[in-house]
């Protein structure tokens, strides 16, 4: 999968930016504050997911300017592709000529994979930064997750303003059931997907942390399910969660929250058996935020035949020499846009190109 031609307008603080990125390694640098990570956010947006950096179609679009236009060629499954992206309230999408009706269509046409300092999240942030790491990877390989998960949200967020409703005297109890069978036929499917996938990133994951800390730690990766007494398929686990919530009803009547359900879930990433949140140094929990983000890849690449484009957005910064090392050698062959502040770093990537950025325009250098 390689970028081949990007053109950016009123987006953020670009006006007009036009640019032809090499197939391999394109470094793009310049001072903060001048729209380097702009840019990578706006290939990002073709991956059909929203901003990794706000919800907000408004913040996406340049100041004074009534709305925001991305167009991109990019080759991938064997052929060429064209895609634009209008930004207004919502988000308006061509591929290939053809007018999709949600921006969400764009999932598994063009997919990437963001390389942050926020990747740090996963490893020291709570479940909520683990759910919606590996959400987002799933919906990238599978559109019907997103789906899924998008109903199950609102499944919950109905249930919970019934169970308002319902301490306060003006509905039912008995009215829950509905609610109760959605919400876990919903959260079976979603467990079902989120286990399969935890599975192929740990023994990825695990492969790669060895080879960056030279055997000298062992990686694990364990999805940790809210309900204990699971099952082994999207059914069992929705028989689960269902007798959780029939058990916990008074419960969830008073707390006014739903207590059973994959919104509950978390991952856990161990070191020789130890929390890597709570005992790992910053270094080793850069390496596995660096071993989920790359097997993260190789997932992508192994399922859907395509190699997925690399977003690095300045974190060559916050890596020593020997993980800036490991990184790039594990993106040996891929399409990679690196942003970074010191032009140093160009010295580092053989065969790169480079971009400088300044004030919301680009140049090649």
């Amino acid at each position: 999968m390689k970028v081949l031609h990007h053109e950016i307008k009123n987006y953020r603080n670009i006006k007009d930016v036009s640019f032809s990125p090499h197939e391999g390694v394109n470094v793009i640098y310049g001072e903060n504050g001048h729209g380097k990570t702009n840019i990578l956010e706006s290939i990002w947006l073709f991956t059909g997911c929203n901003s990794f950096r706000t919800r907000k179609n408004t913040e996406l679009i340049k100041e004074n300017e009534k709305e925001a236009e991305l167009n991109m060629d990019f080759f991938a499954f064997k052929r060429e592709q064209e895609v634009k992206i209008k930004i207004a309230e919502n988000k308006e999408v061509h591929i290939n000529g053809i007018k999709k009706n949600t921006h969400r269509q764009l999932l598994g046409e063009f997919q990437a994979v963001v390389f942050s300092p926020s990747v740090l999240s996963v490893i020291k942030e709570g479940p909520g930064e683990k759910r919606k790491f590996i959400d987002i990877a799933i919906s990238l390989l599978k559109p019907n997750y997103a789906a899924t998960l998008s109903k199950y949200n609102k499944a919950v967020s109905q249930r919970n303003a019934l169970l308002k409703k319902i301490s306060d005297g003006s509905s039912k109890a008995d009215f829950l059931f509905a609610f109760d069978e959605e919400v876990a036929r919903l959260g079976g499917k979603i467990i079902e997907y989120r286990m399969d996938y935890t599975e192929k990133l740990k023994q990825n994951a695990a492969e790669i942390y060895k080879g960056i800390s030279n055997g000298r730690e062992a990686f694990d990766l364990t999805y940790m399910c809210g309900v204990k007494d699971g099952g082994t398929n999207a059914n069992e686990w929705a028989q689960a969660i269902y007798d959780k919530l029939q058990k916990n009803r008074e419960g969830d009547i008073f707390r006014l929250l739903t207590s059973a359900g994959p919104h509950k879930d978390d991952l856990e990433i161990t070191l020789n058996g130890k929390s890597a949140r709570a005992f790992g140094s910053q270094g080793q929990q850069r390496s596995c935020a660096l071993s989920l983000k790359i097997a993260e890849g190789f997932i992508i690449r192994d399922l859907s035949g395509e190699q997925p484009v690399a977003l690095l957005d300045d974190v060559m910064s916050e890596l020593d020499s020997k993980r800036q090392e490991d990184l790039l050698s594990y993106l040996d062959g891929w399409q990679v846009f690196v942003t970074c502040c010191d032009k140093a770093h160009i010295e580092k990537i053989n065969h790169a190109k480079a971009f400088y950025v300044e004030d919301g325009t680009i140049k090649e250098m």
